[in-house]
């Protein structure tokens, strides 16, 4: 006999745990964020599908869910990435907001923008809809102005909680904040000083000598071991995952927990997430390296539900590699077979049909279907392309008569233009031929 938790999905579990921990109410908040300093490739992305999921299981369970992700663009800009043009010009940005460097590709009001523009377009067609937070607004806005002061009243009790995992301790005189001066507008003070009140004074390189008055907002924002456990309290967030970076022993999550208490509230409850890395690539994706996939890169080879099927069907603790070689053709495939079992046209063991049919629920994008969807096996199409051509609507009028909905036709299309971007772009040279024209 099997228990009833081995055929619970995570995402049920972490649920579970969230409702446990923070108590039986209508409405969670779940939250996702990230600093876009680079390209927002597939490997972030985990953490947002992580939150998705978990709000899904929480839907299922009748409960309202606020899912919020914050665009952590007031992060200073330290690190030029290799493949972005305008390398020079950038340099000279550096120690800057993110959000107050230009756009090296000219599409954008800043360089930050221009990597949360795409992410928000992609994450929609996977169904993914959370309400976006810009924290350089928020901070210049004044939102955490309260905060500020709280944490600069606190700062002791701070600086404890943090030299209890420092090999070198933080002295009496280091603040919780960091300021972008009004002359440069980067972060490159010293001689920070709080007034007890609303006003942190600091001096630059150059020994000019400034102040914020942050009762409003301004130029300054809180540390980033700081600044997590601070929103976990304002936003009141009931669950929140985090990379194996800030997992590990004395990382964010261990000082955000002993940070957090300040403002009465608990840490959110927690998923560890791993790393994702590209098949024939070297470790994990950075975006630094500037050798990163996308959301939008997966989208262009893989079906929107499959691409949530990936992070379905993978616990977040387990590492995978993303592939794009013939392995492709096994993922789509795995995936048929998973909407077969939901429908009842393959037989597994009732432990698998429970485990595969949650897998597919929490991979649907809309309403499922009420009869089993037209499957055009992925090798099938790309042998019905290449005879047409790479012509994608003469391709499609060869199933024609096995549509038998509006949904049918719109898979087939998705999957169709998968299949050409897949044997353009990536397919091994051995699922390539080209048709001879008749003399």
């Amino acid at each position: 006999m099997h228990k009833e938790s081995d055929v619970k999905h995570w995402a049920d579990q972490a649920a579970e745990r969230v409702i446990k921990e923070k108590g039986n109410k209508k409405q969670y908040t779940v939250a996702a964020g990230i600093t876009p300093s680079g390209v927002v490739h597939i490997g972030n992305f985990r953490e947002m599908i992580t939150v998705d999921l978990v709000s899904r299981a929480l839907e299922s369970k009748g409960k309202k869910v606020r899912f919020i992700y914050s665009w952590d663009d007031f992060d200073v800009f330290r690190k030029v990435p290799k493949g972005m043009p305008k390398q020079k010009e950038l340099e000279k940005e550096l120690r800057k907001p993110i959000v107050d460097v230009f756009d090296p590709y000219g599409t954008e009001e800043s360089y930050a923008r221009h990597n949360e523009a795409s992410v928000e377009q992609d994450v929609a067609c996977v169904d993914i809809h959370p309400t976006f937070i810009y924290q350089a607004k928020e901070y210049r806005k004044g939102t955490y102005a309260k905060q500020i002061k709280f944490t600069l009243d606190n700062k002791e009790k701070i600086i404890a909680a943090l030299n209890k995992y420092r090999d070198e301790p933080l002295g009496k005189e280091w603040l919780p904040v960091s300021v972008f001066s009004k002359k440069f507008g980067t972060d490159v003070v010293k001689n920070l000083r709080y007034d007890g009140k609303w006003s942190v004074s600091y001096e630059l390189e150059d020994g000019t000598k400034e102040t914020v008055n942050f009762s409003k907002g301004g130029n300054i924002k809180l540390k980033w071991r700081v600044d997590w456990p601070m929103r976990w309290a304002f936003e009141q967030v009931d669950f929140e995952p985090g990379g194996k970076d800030h997992s590990t022993v004395g990382g964010s999550f261990d000082t955000g927990k002993l940070i957090v208490p300040l403002w009465k509230r608990d840490a959110p409850t927690y998923v560890m997430y791993n790393f994702i890395s590209v098949k024939g690539g070297a470790g994990k994706m950075s975006s630094s390296s500037g050798e990163v996939v996308t959301l939008r890169d997966m989208l262009d080879v893989y079906e929107p539900e499959i691409v949530r099927w990936f992070f379905a069907s993978t616990r977040p603790g387990a590492e995978f590699a993303v592939s794009f070689d013939a392995d492709v053709i096994k993922y789509y495939e795995d995936f048929d077979r998973c909407e077969r079992v939901y429908f009842g046209l393959e037989k597994v063991s009732e432990k698998e049909r429970k485990k595969q049919m949650r897998i597919y629920e929490l991979s649907r994008i809309g309403k499922i279907s009420q009869t089993v969807p037209f499957q055009p096996g992925f090798r099938h199409l790309t042998m019905v392309l290449q005879i047409n051509r790479l012509d994608v609507q003469k391709s499609i009028g060869y199933f024609e008569k096995e549509l038998k909905s509006k949904h049918d036709k719109k898979r087939l299309e998705v999957r169709a233009e998968c299949a050409k971007n897949w044997l353009e772009k990536y397919a091994p040279e051995e699922f390539k031929f080209s048709v001879r024209e008749k003399a």
